[in-house]
C-alpha cells in the first residue's frame, strides 16, 4: 500500500509521474490534491469529500515495485528530540511526530502561506510565546511545538481531538464552537489525517504528572514530568 505523501510546492507533478511509473496491481488509482499549507499529497487513499482532487490510473504489472516513504525516513533524524520533548512534555511521542509529518513532512524550513515556520510549523505568535530565538532550528522548533501541544491539552483536559483542532485552526474556533471540532473541512481533515499516523492514546495507568516551570531567555515555559522534581516547586496536575 502506498501511503499518502506530502511536499513541497516545486516537486508538483514529478512526483506524481514518478509514482505512476512504479508497478503496482491491476485498478490501482493514485490521487493528488493540495493540502492547507499547499503541499502536494500524493495517496492511493481518496481525500475527504470537497477536496480538490486529481486522478491517475496505474496499468497493471507483473510484479510489484515500490519504495519506502520517504517522510517516514527523514522522521528518524528528529526522533531523538522528538522522544526527548515528548517525555518532559508527558505528551505521546506518536502525536508528535504525526503533528510533524502532516504539518511540514518533516522539512525544517517549511514555511506555510500563512507565516507558519519550520517542522511543527509555528506561527511567530507562538515561537515567541515560547521562547523560540530561530523556528528554522530543529530542536528549538521541537521544543516549543511540543510545549504548545502540552497547554492545548491542557486547556482540553487531554482530549487530544480537540487539541489537534486548536492546534490547526486556533483554540477560538475551538471554544466558540463549543469546545468542539470547528466545521471546517480542513481542520477535520487535519485531525483525521493526525489521528490516523499517531494511532489511539494509551491511557496513563495511575502515573503523577508534575508541572514544572523552567525559563528559556526570560520566558516561562511549562515543563511537564512523571518524576518527581527534588529542587524548585512544581504542581501535581495528573495522576
Amino acid at each position: 500500500m502506498i501511503n499518502g505523501f506530502r511536499g513541497p510546492k516545486g516537486l508538483q507533478w514529478l512526483l506524481v509521474a514518478a509514482i505512476v511509473s512504479w508497478a503496482v496491481p491491476a485498478r490501482a488509482q493514485i490521487y493528488s490534491w493540495r493540502d492547507a499549507n499547499g503541499n502536494l499529497v500524493v495517496s492511493n487513499r481518496k481525500p475527504a469529500e470537497g477536496t480538490t482532487v486529481k486522478s491517475f490510473a496505474v496499468p497493471a504489472a507483473q510484479t510489484v515495485r515500490a519504495t519506502r516513504y520517504a517522510a517516514a525516513d527523514r522522521s528518524r533524524t528528529y526522533d531523538d528530540l522528538i522522544e526527548t520533548h515528548a517525555r518532559e512534555q508527558g505528551v505521546r511521542a506518536d502525536l508528535v511526530r504525526a503533528v510533524m509529518q502532516v504539518e511540514s513532512a518533516f522539512n525544517p524550513t517549511a514555511r506555510s502561506v500563512k507565516g507558519a515556520l519550520g517542522l511543527m510549523q509555528l506561527m511567530p505568535a507562538t515561537a515567541k510565546q515560547f521562547g523560540v530565538v530561530n523556528p528554522f532550528n530543529p530542536a528549538e522548533n521541537i521544543r516549543a511545538g511540543v510545549a504548545y501541544l502540552r497547554e492545548l491539552l491542557d486547556r482540553y483536559q487531554n482530549n487530544e481531538q480537540l487539541a489537534l483542532a486548536a492546534y490547526n485552526a486556533g483554540p477560538g474556533a475551538v471554544d466558540n464552537h463549543g469546545q468542539t471540532v470547528p466545521p471546517y473541512r480542513e481542520t477535520r481533515n487535519y485531525v483525521a489525517h493526525v489521528n490516523e499516523l499517531a494511532g489511539r492514546a494509551i491511557e496513563m495507568r495511575g502515573n503523577t504528572m508534575y508541572k514544572v516551570i523552567d525559563y528559556v531567555d526570560g520566558h516561562p515555559v511549562p515543563r511537564y514530568t512523571d518524576r518527581k522534581p527534588t529542587t524548585g516547586t512544581y504542581e501535581v496536575v495528573g495522576r
